[in-house]
């Protein structure tokens, strides 16, 4: 073959080489328990821009739902004060082991029982996103409290999840069932939230709501997930977080099935 065909052919193999890297590189890397890419920061309280009027109540809509009284002041807090910034939001409890997801308005649109992190506390441990799920000690099995911007993607399984906290491989995603001693279904369904803590720290709920509930609401763009904490006051997770519950009277929480 002559030398000016080899170096042809060396050269289109070399462009080849270079697209399918690029093409690679643009599908994302596999590292630890997520994707490298995209990669959404879990945000910390900052101020922010006020939404537009018409996209607010002044206070959070519940209807006839229960919620705590730090669910309330959460809700009231992004309706009206814009804390959401326009943007569907929706509030982990983690004391009663709910989820609270509105629209952007402020109007509750599905209450569900969840999963937490099996160890209880509000942090997780630096790192913890990219070593082996193996690797994950007991104590480390926390599901952090703050607030967090969300965004769709796909775990490692290539299952559809909302990611809280991208950096710690935190995620909300349909209950998994497969380790049958785990009791996945039956804490789900439970009345007590005692015995719902059981995941390495992501957040669990049942299938029907996720399909129905947190997959519509969250998969189009982001939205704003506040994770109340287990340990700390909620004035020093939320920065900013007014005293005054403007809601209706706070009724003390309790687990609902998925269709409430």
């Amino acid at each position: 073959m002559p030398s000016d065909m080899t170096d042809m052919t060396a050269s289109r193999w070399a462009g080849l080489l270079v697209l399918a890297g690029a093409i690679a590189l643009a599908a994302g890397v596999w590292v630890g328990q997520r994707p490298v890419t995209p990669a959404p920061v879990a945000t910390a309280v900052v101020a922010p821009t006020a939404a537009p009027i018409a996209a607010r109540r002044a206070q959070a809509e519940f209807g006839t739902t229960p919620a705590s009284a730090d669910v309330r002041r959460i809700a009231d807090w992004a309706a009206d004060g814009g804390d959401a910034q326009g943007q569907s939001f929706m509030i982990v409890d983690k004391k009663a082991a709910e989820v609270h997801v509105f629209d952007a308005t402020g109007r509750l649109t599905g209450t569900a029982p969840v999963l937490l992190g099996s160890a209880r506390g509000d942090h997780s441990v630096p790192g913890i996103g990219q070593r082996p799920i193996s690797d994950v000690r007991p104590f480390e099995r926390t599901t952090p409290a703050g607030r967090f911007v969300t965004a769709a993607g796909r775990n490692l399984d290539g299952e559809p999840v909302v990611w809280i906290d991208y950096e710690a491989a935190v995620s909300m995603h349909r209950v998994r069932a497969t380790v049958a001693r785990e009791r996945r279904l039956a804490r789900l369904a439970s009345a007590s939230a005692a015995d719902n803590r059981i995941s390495y720290g992501c957040i669990n709920v049942p299938v029907s709501f996720y399909d129905g509930v947190i997959w519509p609401t969250f998969s189009l763009g982001p939205g704003i997930a506040y994770v109340l904490p287990d340990k700390r006051p909620v004035h020093e997770v939320f920065v900013g977080l007014p005293d005054v519950v403007g809601s209706a009277q706070a009724v003390p929480a309790r687990k609902r099935s998925a269709a409430s």
